[in-house]
């Protein structure tokens, strides 16, 4: 899928030889040496324009894709034994990162993990798929997670996600919070 975008070019007598591109909304900014040609400014715009697609399609993987990917976690981290049937996106995920379905082995993981970083989304995954193999979140379902390097990040990445989302209570004191809400201080999916 290519993205229709209007392109921004930016002349820089200060930029010798770097060029780069983003995305601002609905444009797509490219940085580039005053000095170019307008050859080459047509070249590098056509060439950071595929960067930036090939970019958001690994970061925006398809059903597909993510299918392909949860076999590769199941394989690397729990030696292949949790199998869905079914591994798509779903945008009716309301307040979860993704969910589990043991009945029929479906796991579908929210729309709001589209864009975060590879190993958020990898997480994500792998905590779902060691649903397949440990229904509830106790010590062996987190054992099973033990082994993936970057659970305790990516928790911690979506904890704080989930709290920039969150509106404070002006009448909240935090010192009154002992964290007895969450005994083990893991974030419930």
């Amino acid at each position: 899928m290519v993205r229709e975008t209007v392109v921004e070019v930016r002349r820089s007598r200060r930029r010798k030889s770097t060029v780069s591109a983003y995305r601002d909304g609905d444009r797509t900014v490219v940085a580039i040496p005053a000095r170019f040609t307008r050859e080459q400014e047509q070249e590098w715009v056509a060439r950071m324009l595929a960067r930036l697609a090939s970019s958001e399609r690994r970061r925006r993987p398809s059903d597909t894709e993510l299918e392909r990917r949860a076999a590769e976690l199941s394989e690397r981290y729990l030696d292949g034994r949790a199998r869905p049937t079914s591994v798509r996106w779903s945008t009716n995920q309301g307040r979860r990162w993704g969910s589990c379905t043991l009945i029929d082995g479906t796991i579908r993981i929210s729309t709001r993990v589209r864009g975060m970083p590879g190993w958020v989304l990898d997480y994500v995954l792998l905590h779902e798929l060691a649903h397949l193999l440990h229904a509830g979140h106790g010590p062996a379902f987190w054992q099973l997670l033990e082994s993936y390097p970057r659970t305790e990040r990516a928790r911690g990445f979506l904890e704080g996600f989930s709290f920039a989302g969150e509106p404070v209570e002006d009448d909240e004191d935090p010192a009154a919070d002992d964290g007895s809400a969450a005994s083990d201080g893991r974030a419930a999916d």
